[in-house]
């Protein structure tokens, strides 16, 4: 599938891009590279252990909200419908579930402030600055160094320790497990 995609794009940059095609023409007039040989395979000697069972594997995405969702009730929160509370009973739930959500991102990731600059305080964005880690807003011309002020001064993860999925391959998209009481 790969090699239909690439010839249609070669297709199209040939038949728009004339130095292109010169180019094409070039490579197509290389000689074949010689293919390597097959590797001469030994009989083995012995039958080789059988490979362990693959662990299952479960998205870093869904450890962190079910660890969100177990320590804060993050999710229920959030999907629960609003509309019939008052802003001070909103204002009471949220006060735990962002104490709570708080205390799991900083034992993940202990996050620190991504520059040591505050809010409103003047920065040098430097000569071949990453884009990752600088977002430029306003007047953005000419060629850096920038200068400007703190909008938000970022966040950046100290460490990144999120638990260990040892569930079933079955429940590797489970955020929260169904709660039963038994009568």
């Amino acid at each position: 599938m790969r090699r239909i995609w690439v010839a249609f794009r070669l297709f199209f940059l040939a038949l728009f891009k004339g130095g292109f095609a010169q180019r094409i023409d070039e490579v197509l007039a290389l000689p074949p590279a010689a293919e390597p040989a097959p590797p001469q395979l030994e009989k083995p000697k012995s039958t080789p252990a059988p490979a362990p069972p693959a662990k299952p594997v479960r998205s870093e995405a869904l450890t962190l909200l079910a660890a969100l969702q177990r320590e804060a009730r993050f999710v229920d929160f959030i999907q629960e419908d609003l509309t019939g509370y008052t802003d001070a009973q909103i204002a009471a739930a949220v006060r735990d579930v962002h104490s709570q959500c708080r205390k799991v991102l900083e034992r993940m990731f202990a996050l620190r402030p991504a520059c040591s600059q505050a809010e409103g305080q003047p920065i040098e964005v430097p000569a071949g600055f990453d884009p990752a880690r600088f977002h430029l807003t306003g007047r953005v011309d000419g060629v850096p160094p920038f200068r400007g002020r703190v909008v938000h001064p970022g966040w950046e993860a100290t460490r990144c320790e999120l638990p260990v999925w040892t569930g079933s391959t079955a429940a590797a998209r489970v955020v929260a497990p169904v709660e039963v009481e038994i009568q």
